[in-house]
């Protein structure tokens, strides 16, 4: 088998970025799990990721209220809806990858392209915060602006082009990260009171 047959081929990211005018937020993680293991067509589309659940719970004091349970999948209307609303913007850190395996974890993925933040914060002339949901997406976005990583449950503050903006560095939405929904959504909470107050 030549070296050539042996590299797994590159992915572009299949979404574009979601970036409501008004946003005061962009969370970015990693890049989107296969395409098998998509809910919906959306960010943190994974059934089995708890992002929606931690959201629903610290917004509406229920994890399930973005989640279609008998469905097993979440509502990507009413997710737009409150996003925009609220003010939050999404991507990821990678516009392109190599999955060296065929599965989700964030510790497989070789980043190919790092996306050009920078840009997407030029669109955004609200936001003053970014938030990482792990530590792929942390490490690729402390590369980009020449920072230190914060701590989980932490954030730093940095100056990018006349502004100060601070970076959140949240516990991973994944379940194969060890820590409890409540104890996830507590942290989330914390960094969503202090953005939108």
């Amino acid at each position: 088998m030549t070296p050539s047959a042996q590299t797994p081929q590159v992915e572009e990211h299949p979404l574009s970025p979601f970036l409501p005018p008004a946003a005061r937020l962009l969370m970015l993680g990693s890049f989107p799990p296969p395409r098998y293991r998509w809910s919906m067509d959306f960010y943190y589309p994974n059934w089995n990721n708890d992002m929606w659940r931690i959201v629903g719970r610290v917004f509406f004091q229920d994890k399930d209220y973005f989640a279609d349970v008998s469905q097993k999948r979440f509502r990507r209307e009413q997710l737009v809806e409150f996003l925009q609303r609220t003010g939050i913007a999404l991507y990821d850190t990678a516009s392109a990858v190599r999955r060296l395996q065929a599965n989700a974890s964030d510790k497989y993925l070789e980043v190919v392209r790092p996306t050009d933040v920078p840009a997407l914060l030029r669109s955004l002339p609200l936001c003053r915060a970014l938030v990482t949901t792990g530590e792929k997406a942390t490490d690729t976005l402390c590369q980009t602006f020449g920072i230190e990583a914060p701590g989980v449950g932490d954030f730093v503050e940095f100056l990018w082009e006349g502004h100060v903006l601070r970076l959140y560095r949240m516990p991973s939405s994944s379940r194969a990260y060890p820590l409890s929904l409540e104890k996830k959504a507590a942290a989330y909470r914390r960094m969503f009171q202090e953005i939108f107050g």
